[in-house]
């Protein structure tokens, strides 16, 4: 039997977002608007008290606007959940899912379950979360224990919801990298990686293209912005280390269908301008790419 001509896979078009962190000055109907018009695909929409805060009055009928907003706009959305002081105004980011406190604990299941009803009402494509710093006097075992527990815990919320759960590694943290991110997906295989391209440069621990490509079945959503080599600052593209044709490469090569998150949260001040930068400057990258 002659061999059969080859069908060409269809031109593949990433799908970019932009993260609310990176316009915490603007109104969250403004800031979805203004990436709506700058031409993204969809929203990374860090839950905080000005945006969307999860633990404010008339959640389900909220949900239900957002939902609605973001179906006009034609956004997709991954749900972020790294707010500084959402849940304590006085330590940033705790209580996590290694607070000594169970009540702490339970605090941070509650928030990402909510975030999770979130992601399910709006249709979106998966919660981003990591697991926290241990505190002075925490043993190893003890973290790793309670990051355990309230991972299954998440993974099961996300199941009943029919919603995707991702893991990202931070520096600093307990999970930190892309095989601490392994660890604990070999205990709760679902889980999959919410892989911030940056931090990898910060780690040293793998080459960002590198990553995409080694983790591409697990990936539930990319990360990328600008990072000098060592120090974990979120910079404009063209500012910092980061070989960001390198990256959208691997992600066209392995056809990534998920939303490519733009995490710039030290731009609010002037986001305005810079959400249609960003994307401007990722689509001239693109043009430096090879056919797939």
């Amino acid at each position: 039997m002659p061999d059969l001509p080859l069908t060409p896979l269809a031109p593949h078009r990433l799908r970019y977002a932009y993260n609310t962190n990176g316009a915490a000055n603007h109104r969250l109907t403004d800031a979805l608007t203004l990436i709506a018009e700058a031409g993204y695909d969809g929203v990374a929409l860090t839950l905080d008290h000005h945006h969307h805060d999860p633990f404010a009055p008339d959640f389900t009928g909220r949900n239900a606007q957002l939902a609605r907003q973001l179906q006009e706009l034609g956004l997709g959305l991954v749900v972020e959940t790294g707010a500084r002081y959402l849940l304590d105004p006085r330590q940033k980011h705790e209580p996590t899912l290694l607070t000594p406190s169970a009540p702490g604990r339970a605090r941070r299941v509650e928030f990402l379950t909510r975030c999770l009803d979130v992601c399910a009402a709006c249709q979106g494509e998966t919660v981003s979360f990591w697991a926290g710093v241990p505190q002075p006097g925490v043993t190893a075992e003890q973290a790793w224990d309670w990051l355990l527990e309230g991972v299954h815990q998440v993974a099961a919320a996300a199941r009943e919801r029919g919603v995707i759960a991702s893991l990202e590694p931070e520096p600093g943290m307990l999970i930190e990298t892309v095989d601490d991110y392994r660890r604990v997906q070999a205990v709760v295989p679902d889980l999959r990686l919410a892989l911030d391209t940056g931090h990898l440069l910060v780690t040293g621990e793998r080459n960002p293209a590198a990553a995409v490509r080694e983790f591409a079945p697990l990936l539930g959503t990319v990360a990328l912005e600008d990072m000098r080599r060592g120090v974990h600052e979120h910079l404009p593209f063209g500012e910092g280390d980061m070989d960001v044709p390198a990256v959208l490469q691997a992600l066209h090569t392995i056809r990534f269908a998920g939303l490519v998150c733009v995490e710039l949260s030290r731009e609010s001040p002037r986001a305005h301008q810079m959400i249609p930068q960003a994307l401007a400057y990722l689509r001239q990258a693109e043009h430096q790419l090879q056919p797939a």
